[in-house]
């Protein structure tokens, strides 16, 4: 899980790697596109990230007391890791937030099938991230497991992602109706910076929890 959370930050480099979009206004997934410069490596490390969530949350699943709650925590984070992987294999084809051409192709539906679906995935991601960090956090306070995010770090961190993930439908919506990008960037980028740092929270909780037991 530690490591599926490093390898979900790889979009940090985009500074170092001068990759040309910006970081105020353009969706993190673009830095996958097909058309960028760096699109391999970011659609490799995206499929990297899933698959270790993938298998971390397969492991907590089989070996891990289990509740109901965290029962349906893991499963949201296995969907997560799932989600993820898949989406890195339908990588969108341009930029539409740097190249108008791009957006035109968007609005008119005359991008690839992988493009389009790569909307869908990428929700189904998130959905699957934001369900386990609520229910996993609030297992942790209710049962006094994952000592770690029962913590207030861990409630933080929780409000931190549910804020920010209402900034970035806010201004995906804003952005699709015309209205300006709203900061889309900067909380997109929020909102999967979080996800990453709870991760690397979770693994810490779950390795504080086994060494206790």
């Amino acid at each position: 899980m530690a490591l599926g959370a490093v390898a979900y930050s790889t979009w940090l480099l985009e500074a170092l790697l001068g990759a040309g979009l910006s970081p105020v206004s353009s969706y993190v997934s673009e830095l996958a596109a097909q058309d960028q410069p760096f699109g391999t490596l970011f659609r490799t490390t995206d499929l990297t990230a899933g698959l270790l969530i993938l298998a971390g949350a397969a492991g907590a699943l089989r070996w891990l007391p289990r509740g109901r709650a965290t029962v349906v925590g893991w499963a949201g984070l296995a969907l997560f890791g799932a989600a993820t992987a898949v989406d890195s294999r339908l990588p969108m084809s341009c930029a539409p937030t740097a190249d108008a051409a791009c957006g035109a192709r968007e609005r008119a539906g005359l991008v690839p099938a992988t493009h389009a679906a790569h909307v869908v995935s990428s929700s189904v991601a998130v959905t699957g991230a934001l369900v386990g960090m609520v229910a996993l956090t609030l297992a942790a306070r209710r049962y006094g497991i994952l000592p770690s995010l029962a913590g207030p770090l861990g409630a933080l961190l929780l409000l931190l992602e549910l804020a920010a993930t209402t900034w970035t439908l806010a201004a995906i919506a804003a952005f699709d109706a015309g209205y300006g990008a709203w900061a889309m960037g900067v909380g997109q980028r929020l909102q999967v910076l979080l996800i990453a740092v709870w991760l690397g929270l979770l693994a810490h909780a779950v390795r504080a929890g086994v060494r206790r037991g």
